[in-house]
């Protein structure tokens, strides 16, 4: 059976489908095309026509399953159906009754139309009818109501508010009655009450709305003079705050009555609404008082007063609300939160105003110690009294934090023009002090010292401690700031120190200062003081918040070091100018004969090593080692001169004496200086004697093992260093020279880390003997 022979076995639904439902038609397509490919697939190869019996009783099993479904659907449906038209039946039974009821009515009534006009002369009748006795009833209310506004008056003006607000309630209670009597009356006319009979009654009771507002400007001046009336007689403010509790239930109470009955309007002036004009009042007042005491148009020396001023009136009326005010009204009142909330609004709107003003350093810092300590301390706003008062209660920054921010710029900016001009006028003061005919003065340890560092010092630390009492990010951004400063003025510093070095040596007998040498060594001490106060400063700023700046952060450790150092370098200029004049004697005949002028050099080292003793370590250290090297290397330089060249072994011994005896004499001077301390490997005073030994060294063969040890200690020693001691000495064959120098360039040794190059600052004298070695270029 092919799948076709399947598919059509199924009913034709386009014989009982009409024409209008086209998608029933597309649909039998859709599904014989779909059955045509299952079958194809299926029965895609002969072995599968097999299991043909299993799909055809598989399908017809399905098929019957789908129109039971749809049996049960139809027949659901049906039963519905018919179920909705029995109750649509029954109630066109129902309705019918009423209908021919409404029918009979309407046929009634028309036929008694004439009948009813004759009645309307009836009704208008019984509206004058009720309107007239009306007015008899009120007639005694009408005639007392200006007795009444007169003994209201009167009760007003001898302060009888209790009496006089009865009499007012009364008055407004006939009011009332009146007009909703007359609205009931001309309701029943079918009619609103016209605006004439309102205008007349709103005319005849116009006393009485002017009662209110007299009553009402009493209540104020009363609220508006409370903090000098509860003092004398608080009666007083009891009084109108009773008389607004009562306007507030008659104001609720009508409002209800409104809500239930939508035709009842509103009596004239009302809701008055006066619990919310008290606050309104009372805010008033405290704002009038504030300023009062705040002394909002002035500014400048003194602001710092103000605010105690201003925090002691604060106090004293926030005790006056909380004694005497709060237990006259009642507790959902509140009124010390009102009171909170009012002043801290006054309080609020005075300090912006106070920021945007052009405040000194001394100011700044009086607004921002009262707004973030004082205002929140115990003995203000943080009273755990007013805290329990103002719970639940989130009142906005007296100053927002961008507020904040731009006071604390602006007091960084204040201090810093004023540390500036401080710097600037203690940088002054240092320079003519350099200018004195007398000594520096010194500490209670011996060290020169001037009075800059003690001034600096003194003005970062106290402008820290007092930012600090603000806040740590205030100190931080003051420290930052006096690193800043402190950089500048070591920059100025060093500049005005080199200009009076130079101004110092390139004249001396017409420079103005004697004391050249001591004030650098000051300048030294000064130096190592102000990198105590630094490191102390920086330890501080890294203890607290970290900041963010947008440039590097002031490195005033750095300009320190090039001070000292730029210092150092001074002094030992000094020290080779005043060396220099005897230099020239050194390593010559009469130098070899008598001596001379080692003892002049020694006694120049000793008052110069003597003045190093008035500077602190490690700088004393490293002034004398500078000095130890320096002779050293000046001595040096002075033998590769070859301002003495041995002729015999006798002069070679002389030399070479001479050259010890000289490095003795050295030795003492240096004493406790030379081995200890030194921050490089070699001893600058050791070369001497061991150049002494090359020299006297009689066997000449043993020259290459003596260059070798040389060069090992000294690897900076170089080819023409030991030519010309090779020419000192005299007595060095050619072939020696050259198989030395020939070890010298084979045993070359590189330079340590910690090494210090001696030799490369010392040049030697050209070689006077003519030769060429092998490995070199000869022209």
């Amino acid at each position: 059976m092919s799948s076709e022979d399947h598919v059509g076995d199924k009913p034709d639904l386009t014989m009982v489908v009409p024409d209008v439902w086209p998608e029933v038609e597309r649909a039998e397509h859709l599904a014989r095309g779909a059955a045509l490919k299952w079958a194809s697939g299926v029965f895609c190869r002969p072995e599968h026509l097999r299991r043909l019996s299993q799909y055809r009783k598989r399908e017809s099993q399905r098929t019957a399953s789908i129109h039971t479904r749809l049996k049960l659907m139809v027949q659901s449906y049906l039963e519905e159906v018919c179920w909705g038209m029995e109750q649509l039946r029954e109630a066109q039974a129902e309705l019918w009754e009423p209908c021919q009821a409404l029918k009979k009515a309407g046929v009634e009534y028309n036929s008694n139309r004439d009948e009813i006009k004759s009645l309307e002369r009836l009704r208008e009748v019984s509206v004058n009818h009720r309107q007239l006795l009306t007015a008899i009833n009120n007639l005694p209310r009408l005639y007392s109501v200006g007795s009444m506004v007169f003994e209201t008056e009167r009760l007003l003006e001898s302060r009888r508010l209790l009496e006089a607000h009865a009499y007012l309630m009364n008055l407004e209670q006939w009011q009332d009655d009146i007009l909703w009597q007359l609205n009931g009356a001309a309701g029943m006319q079918g009619s609103e009450l016209s605006t004439d009979d309102q205008e007349l009654v709103s005319k005849y009771f116009s006393g009485v709305r002017k009662l209110g507002e007299s009553l009402g400007k009493e209540l104020w001046a009363v609220v508006r003079n409370t903090f000098a009336v509860v003092h004398q007689n608080p009666t007083l403010f009891v009084t109108t705050v009773r008389i607004i509790e009562r306007e507030e239930a008659i104001d609720r109470v009508l409002l209800e009555e409104r809500a239930e009955c939508n035709a009842r309007p509103l009596s004239p002036g009302r809701p008055r609404c006066w619990r919310a004009r008290f606050f309104q009042v009372l805010e008033e007042v405290v704002t009038a008082r504030f300023r009062g005491v705040s002394y909002l148009h002035t500014q400048g020396p003194g602001l710092a007063g103000r605010l105690s001023t201003l925090q002691d009136a604060v106090m004293s009326d926030l005790a006056t609300v909380r004694h005497l005010l709060e237990p006259c009204v009642p507790p959902h009142y509140r009124l010390t939160r009102a009171y909170l909330k009012a002043i801290h609004h006054c309080l609020h709107a005075h300090l912006t105003q106070v920021s945007s003003w052009d405040l000194e350093s001394g100011e700044i810092f009086a607004v921002l110690n009262w707004v973030l300590h004082v205002y929140k301390s115990s003995e203000m706003m943080g009273h755990p009294e007013l805290l329990y008062d103002m719970k639940g209660e989130e009142l906005e920054p007296l100053i927002s934090p961008e507020g904040l921010e731009q006071l604390q710029t602006k007091y960084v900016s204040s201090v810093r023009k004023s540390v500036s001009e401080w710097m600037h006028k203690a940088l002054q003061v240092e320079l003519q002090d350099w200018q004195r005919d007398q000594e520096p003065e010194t500490n209670h340890e011996g060290f020169y010292q001037t009075s800059l560092p003690t001034i600096i010092t003194q003005m970062l630390e106290e402008n820290a401690r007092v930012a600090l009492m603000i806040g740590k990010s205030l100190r931080n951004q003051t420290i930052q700031m006096g690193l800043c400063e402190m950089e500048n003025l070591l920059n100025r510093f060093r500049e005005a120190l080199v200009g009076f070095g130079k101004e110092c040596c390139s004249d001396p007998i017409k420079s103005k200062s004697k004391f050249y040498l001591h004030y650098l060594l000051a300048s030294i001490s000064n130096c190592i003081i102000l990198k105590k106060s630094t490191e102390s400063l920086q330890q501080q700023q890294s203890s607290g918040e970290t900041e963010q700046f947008s440039r590097a952060p002031p490195n005033p450790l750095a300009a320190l070091d090039r001070i000292v150092r730029r210092a150092c370098r001074m002094l030992m200029d000094q020290l080779l100018l005043d060396l220099k004049p005897f230099l020239t004697g050194l390593l010559t005949r009469p130098w070899l004969i008598q001596g001379e002028p080692t003892p002049k050099l020694c006694q120049i080292l000793e008052y110069h090593l003597d003045l190093y003793s008035h500077v602190q370590l490690p700088c004393r250290q490293r002034l004398q080692e500078e000095a130890q090297w320096l002779t050293v290397v000046e001595y040096v330089k002075a033998l590769m001169q070859k301002r003495l060249v041995c002729r015999s072994a006798e002069e070679r011994r002389k030399l070479t004496q001479q050259m010890v005896k000289d490095d003795q004499q050295f030795q003492e001077i240096f004493h406790g200086v030379a081995g200890d301390g030194l921050q490089s490997e070699v001893e600058p005073l050791t070369l001497l004697p061991v150049l002494a030994d090359f020299i006297k060294l009689q066997d000449p063969s043993m020259l290459p093992l003596e260059v070798s040890g040389l060069a090992t200690k000294y690897p900076d020693i170089s080819e023409e260093h030991v030519s010309v001691l090779l020419d000192i000495r005299g007595d060095v064959s050619r072939d020696t020279r050259v198989s030395i120098l020939e070890l010298l360039q084979q045993s070359t040794t590189p330079l340590q880390a910690a090494y210090r190059p001696i030799f490369t600052d010392i040049q030697a004298s050209p070689s006077t003997t003519a030769f060429c070695l092998p490995t070199a270029k000869c022209t």
